[in-house]
This record gives structure tokens, sequence and C-alpha cells, in this order.
């Protein structure tokens, strides 16, 4: 019985160890995210919150405002102030792996949400969405709704961003084989919505006669809507963007939005905790990239889907 005894504890020890630090305070997360100004991003980082703290963590949410100077400073924080591990989503692909071999270096993993940086090696594991699977069905869908005729604009986002040219590649594997389809400009907006809607403004002065847009992210989609809606060609013309927010999914139900592709920021959170609290228990064969499928949402199946996710 004794033995019996000693051994429970040591496993209640060991169950324990995980989530604790060498003083007996629970391990810290911090949570780094490109910006807050985009509601996508907030709902990623408030589930990785949650999802720490349901695994007995500590964790605080840290917005790099699309700057990778602060981002940087963020990082120095969470290296200085002992955090355990960091759940990262980047602002620049290139730019953001200094950030990421600091961490390393320091002995603190780093598990990078949604947008993933140019190294095999510095992040622990990078959870993405499949963006190019995803744009080659939007494209398909964008295809079929302009009768294979038209001309077209693309919204790009952030051009330092990985997801923004494999956004843009998927779409174009599909669009650029039907030649009575003309993409008549090409222009970033950063993924931004206000920034979107000005861009859209411009366009429309050089280019009035204009069938559909292809925005890379939902925000953007919303502000070239809000453009076109003040143009008066709001229903004229076809717009699909990417993400699944909850703007985008109450468009598309009344009729506004044409599509958006429905990413899963909840799952991508979640996974990203769940390998932090993984490692501190003693995972280490983390895949170096883990591709989430993502959905093309439209009028026609819209009643399965709410904002960030499926329908229960």
């Amino acid at each position: 019985m004794k033995k019996l005894t000693i051994a429970l504890v040591s496993m209640i020890l060991l169950a324990g160890c995980g989530t604790r630090d060498g003083n007996g305070q629970p391990k810290k997360i911090a949570i780094v995210v490109s910006t807050l100004n985009n509601p996508w991003f907030v709902f990623l980082a408030q589930t990785a919150a949650a999802k720490a703290k349901a695994l007995g963590y500590e964790s605080k949410i840290f917005d790099s405002q699309n700057n990778t100077a602060l981002e940087s400073d963020h990082f120095e924080n969470a290296i200085a102030s002992g955090y355990n591990a960091i759940l990262f989503n980047p602002t620049d692909a290139k730019g953001s792996v200094i950030n990421v071999k600091k961490a390393k270096d320091a002995g603190i993993p780093v598990f990078c949400m949604d947008r993933e940086i140019d190294s095999r090696d510095a992040a622990t594991s990078q959870i993405l969405s499949d963006s190019y699977s995803g744009c080659i069905d939007l494209g398909k869908l964008f295809v079929k709704a302009l009768n294979k005729k038209g001309n077209y604009v693309e919204l790009l986002g952030i051009v330092s961003d990985d997801n923004t040219w494999n956004r843009s590649k998927g779409f174009h594997s599909v669009v650029d084989n039907y030649p009575h389809l003309k993409m008549v400009a090409q222009q970033s907006a950063d993924f931004d919505r206000n920034k979107a809607m000005e861009v859209m403004e411009s366009i429309l002065q050089a280019h009035p006669d204009i069938d559909g847009v292809f925005a890379g992210n939902d925000a953007m989609a919303m502000g070239a809507w809000q453009a076109l809606t003040a143009a008066g060609l709001a229903g004229k013309i076809k717009v699909i963007g990417f993400d699944g927010a909850e703007d985008a999914i109450n468009s598309i139900k009344e009729g506004k939005l044409t599509a958006t592709a429905m990413q899963f920021p909840k799952t991508i959170a979640e996974l990203a905790a769940t390998d932090a609290d993984e490692y501190f228990k003693g995972k280490r064969d983390f895949p170096h990239k883990l591709p989430i499928p993502v959905d093309v949402v439209s009028a026609t199946n819209i009643d399965k889907y709410t904002a960030y996710g499926k329908k229960n």
C-alpha cells in the first residue's frame, strides 16, 4: 500500500510539472499577433488565450500592429519576462524569422498560427490554413460567377506575407486558364478594410467597367464592397473574399458578397496552445507545417456556417 501511495503521488507530481515553472507558478504563454485591428485576429488571439487558460497556463496577448519593430519589442519582452512559450501570428514571413530565432536561442518554443515564416527550423511548429488549395476552389467559383468572361480586380494583402501570394497563386492557377477573363488592376490593400475601400475607389476611376473583385481577405472584400456601394455598383459586381469573418458571413446571407473561404481560427489557435502544452510535457516531434483545410462558403451553403466556423 505504501509503495502504491508513493507511486500515485509521483504520477500526480509528474502530471502537474508540465504546467508549472521551477517556482511552482503556472507557466506563461505569450500570444503575439500581427494586428488586433482585424476581428479575425482578435478571435484567433482570444481563442488561443482561452485554450491556454483551460490547460492551466497564464497568457497575455501582444498586438504587433503590423509593425515588425513592435513585434521585435514583444519578443524581447517575452524573453526578458520569462515566458515559457510563444503562440505567434507573424507580421512578415522573412522579417519575423529573426524574432523566432531569438526566442529559440533563449530556449522558448514558438508555435506559428495562420501565417508562416520563411524558415524550416526556427519555429517549433507552424499551423496554417491551406490558402493555396482554398483559392483554387474560390477561383473555380469566381469563373462560374462571371460566366467565364469579364474584367476583374484583385486586391492583394500584405506583400511580405506568404499568405498573400499563396492565395493569389491558387486563384490565378484557375482563372488564368480563361482568356476572356481579364485582370485590369492588381493592387495591395494590406489586408485592411479602410485601405481597400480607398484603393477600390481609385481603381474605379480608371476602370469603371468591371465585373468582379477577388480580395485576399474578408476585410478587403468588405472595403471593396463599401466603395462599390458608394459608386452605385452594389449588386452589379461579384465580390469574393477569404477568411470567414462575421461581417463577410452576414454579407453573404444578405446577398452582398458572393463568397468567402472559411478558415478555422478556433482549430488553429487551440492546436497551437495544445502543442505548447505537449512541448512542456516532453513532446518534440512536431510537423514543420500543418495545413488546415478551408471551405468555400457561398449562398448555396451559407446556412451551414457561422462566423469563424461551421455551425454545431
